[in-house]
């Protein structure tokens, strides 16, 4: 899907951060519409279906974080936060919240579009193909479903984005730093933790066959992981 059929929403109530954004979003292609109160902003959610929301989390009349609560009890697209908030604490609760991915203010642009882009692409990577196979596995993009031998098998989202990650890159070793932050929005918060190790061996114990001896993620020594598609 091309930049121009993707709506793009900004809810902020900083006038100027608003023009700027819209600006440069408009350049790329997107439609872009925006509304500077929060339950305005809900209203056209609901009215215009966007392909992803900005949302910032101060608004003069709701809180981004209750927003952004709402909004995932109905809708689905990309939320990525705006904050001047940039403590752990909060960068935590919004992802907790439902939010794919988080932006401190002031940022430039071309990171705000990087992070649009890597949104729209894991989305459109996902449509290329509604399943696909590897030896006694089966995964459904469009049910987010995972079947082992015909059962199926239930994956937290950290867990399927990791499968995700690796059956788009099959057979190529795949560096620790390269999947926390395909998986991560701030890879810091993982960067000195076991972490990643932790859902990778929860992983395998749902779709190996042998998860002591794994042939699907195998580890590489020294460089991170590697999915065997044969």
């Amino acid at each position: 899907m091309s930049n121009a059929y993707k709506t793009i929403l900004i809810i902020d109530d900083d006038k100027d951060i608003v023009e700027t954004i819209k600006g440069n979003l408009t350049l790329d292609g997107y439609k872009v519409i925006f509304s500077h109160l929060g339950h305005e902003g809900i209203e056209m959610v609901k009215t215009h279906q966007p392909d992803l929301i900005l949302l910032d989390l101060t608004l003069p009349d709701m809180d981004g974080i209750l927003i952004c609560e709402i909004l995932r009890k109905s809708f689905d697209s990309p939320i990525i936060m705006l904050t001047a908030r940039d403590t752990l604490s909060d960068k935590v609760l919004g992802l907790k919240s439902g939010a794919d991915d988080y932006i401190v203010k002031p940022f430039e642009y071309l990171e705000l579009s990087a992070r649009i882009t890597a949104i729209f692409n894991r989305i459109d990577r996902s449509l290329v193909k509604e399943k696909q196979g590897f030896k006694h596995l089966e995964i459904n993009y469009k049910t987010r479903q995972v079947l082992i031998r015909e059962q199926i098998v239930k994956l937290t989202k950290t867990e399927f984005q990791l499968l995700e990650l690796f059956v788009c890159h099959p057979d190529k070793s795949l560096s620790r730093e390269f999947i926390e932050k395909q998986i991560w929005w701030d890879s810091q918060l993982y960067s000195h933790s076991r972490a990643l190790d932790v859902h990778i061996q929860r992983l395998r114990k749902k779709i190996e066959e042998h998860p002591e001896t794994p042939t699907l993620i195998v580890t590489i020594s020294g460089v991170g992981y590697k999915f065997n598609s044969r």
